[in-house]
């Protein structure tokens, strides 16, 4: 019953961050950026099933951990996904600010124009 709400929470992130997403402003853009990302943080959680094994470590004198364990690859995808977003958040915040800098705006309608 968990994975139901969890899909019901990832859908909402997802449905959110690309609402935000498609909005003019620079900053919703990054919000939903955000949301996005968190969205496929939980999917990957929730894709690699939600248990309450054991935590694979090896104990003293023993070769092979002890089952059931839980599989600790889904984790490390996560913490890896954190990361990436972190610096995929900063280099956009950057990219804002330099934009607002020569621009005066946040608007992307507005920023278009220096398109052409």
């Amino acid at each position: 019953m968990t994975e139901v709400y969890l899909s019901l929470v990832i859908g909402v992130l997802y449905a959110a961050g690309l609402y935000l997403m498609m909005c003019r402003n620079i900053a919703k853009f990054i919000i939903g950026l955000g949301l996005i990302g968190h969205g496929a943080n939980l999917l990957i959680f929730t894709a690699a099933g939600l248990s309450t094994q054991r935590a694979p470590i090896v104990p003293e004198g023993v070769t092979i951990p002890v089952v059931p364990i839980v599989d600790p690859l889904p984790q490390a995808l996560i913490l890896t996904a954190i990361v990436i977003g972190f610096g995929l958040t900063a280099f956009v915040l950057a990219l804002f600010l330099s934009a607002h800098e020569v621009e005066g705006t946040d608007d992307l309608e507005k920023m278009r124009s220096t398109d052409q």
